[in-house]
């Protein structure tokens, strides 16, 4: 079927089509003709994927070769095709044409004008097949549409890892390459894309767009909102399905499920440590590096993680923001109000293979077993004597020194270590703490009343008696 008829050279656009009322000035614009019959011509010898014209063709090969040859004068990025290297010109020179008639913004390119369009008319017209949702933009159908397919066409060369996008490939290839192209004005910190620089900017600008409508919390990022909403709501939608576990983030999820899977993808290339999580081999690797970038501002110490700064500006605050609700006892760490809430509870969770003995902390289990191995890591400089604590070494060396740091409000009594001067003090108090739960007679010191107890059990009645007689003339 001819669907093109020539109107005669005299008309303003001779070549017209049967099939719909457009016409054109040259005959090279009858490629609208494919667009009726579907026609495409031109295929990719890589791909096989078939265009209506020879430029689509030419631009899509570039995919392939990932030749850009349009380059901006101002910051050397590159571009497949010259339209995008105009639109990002834009960006340097603040240009934007495109104005919102509703209201005063305006855009760098249409395309973002339309879009921006939609948000006063609420109209989604890019409806899902598969399910009942429904897009402003064709982009964010199609997108979605790969949650259904499950399809992720672009895959990285260096790893296994595929993606439903591309650019979330060339974002991924950065984690190979260590290119971070986006850098912060204010602080020279860089970032592998856009978007998380422009988050980090807000670290400097203090401006928190985000507003909990529930209260007045304002956080940098919608991703942070909607994870404070859930504290209001009290809602954990992450469900592992291993076991009972639920989880306000996904990423918390994903993290929990190598718990049970035992992956550690990110392995250090210095020695055989592996992590769950990049930021932690990050962190790691500062190890071998010596690197310490975060630097408290009041004394000269660095740390390697920002957590260990933060713990170690409470010394200068003497903040302890971590209180314990049974005796209202206050901590500067988490971990140290989680161990102390034990002695309310009794919980020891950390048993001894050797004698089944239990104990409040990972720490106290370790130095306990040292009594079974033998094990004395701690050893005097002077003497060569080995400890198995370090607080039992730091004690012996003060005979060497002579050094009695601890001194008495009372008497003006010196003593090596602050334990001994507990004790002592209790000759003022008399103050007895450790109770026997046989007879409930009190001892000044938990070393008394396992001697005592003894008497009970019926070992070494003489050689208890005479130890507990030393230990009180000691103590006086």
């Amino acid at each position: 079927m001819d669907l093109l008829k020539d109107t005669g050279q005299t008309e303003t656009r001779p070549y017209e089509f049967t099939q719909c009322d457009k016409a054109f000035i040259t005959k090279t614009q009858l490629i609208h003709q494919q667009t009726l019959t579907g026609e495409k011509p031109y295929e990719c010898s890589e791909c096989y994927k078939a265009f209506n014209h020879k430029g689509e063709l030419s631009l899509h090969q570039r995919s392939h070769t990932d030749e850009k040859p349009y380059k901006c004068f101002d910051c050397n990025k590159a571009f497949k095709c010259k339209s995008k290297l105009s639109v990002h010109q834009r960006y340097h020179t603040g240009e934007k044409p495109y104005k919102c008639s509703e209201c005063d913004k305006a855009f760098f390119t249409k395309g973002n004008l339309m879009i921006h369009h939609l948000s006063h008319t609420g109209e989604t017209p890019y409806k899902c097949s598969e399910c009942d949702m429904a897009f402003k933009q064709k982009a964010h159908l199609l997108r979605h549409h790969k949650n259904h397919t499950g399809e992720k066409l672009y895959k990285c060369t260096e790893c296994d890892k595929a993606f439903k996008q591309h650019f979330k490939l060339v974002q991924h290839h950065r984690i190979h390459t260590g290119e971070k192209p986006y850098k912060c004005s204010d602080c020279n910190k860089a970032f592998k894309c856009k978007s998380k620089l422009l988050v980090h900017q807000r670290y400097h600008t203090g401006e928190k767009p985000y507003k909990c409508s529930e209260c007045d919390k304002a956080f940098f990022t919608k991703g942070i909102l909607m994870i404070h909403h859930l504290s209001h709501t009290g809602e954990t939608p992450y469900k592992c399905s291993e076991c009972d576990k639920a989880f306000k983030q996904k990423a918390h999820l994903l993290l929990h499920h190598k718990n049970h899977t035992g992956e550690k993808p990110y392995k250090c290339t210095e020695c055989d440590k592996a992590f769950k999580q990049n930021f932690n081999l990050v962190q790691h690797h500062r190890i071998h590096t010596g690197e310490k970038p975060h630097r408290c501002s009041e004394c000269s110490y660095a740390f390697i993680t920002k957590s260990e700064l933060t713990r170690h500006q409470r010394t200068h605050t003497g903040e302890k923001p971590y209180k314990c609700s049974e005796c209202s006892k206050a901590f500067k760490q988490w971990n140290g109000l989680s161990e102390h809430q034990r002695y309310h509870t009794g919980e020891k969770p950390y048993k001894c293979s050797e004698c089944d003995k239990g104990f409040v902390t990972k720490r106290n289990l370790i130095i306990h077993q040292r009594t079974h191995t033998g094990e004395k890591p701690y050893s005097c400089s002077e003497c060569d004597k080995g400890f198995i604590r370090k607080t039992q070494l730091m004690s012996h060396q003060q005979t060497h020194t002579g050094e009695k740091p601890y001194i008495c409000f009372e008497c003006s009594k010196a003593f090596i270590t602050k334990k001994q001067l507990k004790i002592h003090l209790q000759t003022y108090t008399g103050e007895k703490p450790f109770k026997c739960s046989a007879c409930h007679k009190a001892f000044k010191q938990k070393s008394e009343l396992t001697l005592h107890g003894q008497i009970h059990t019926g070992k070494n009645h003489i050689g208890v008696l005479n130890a507990v007689m030393l230990s009180l003339q000691k103590a006086s």
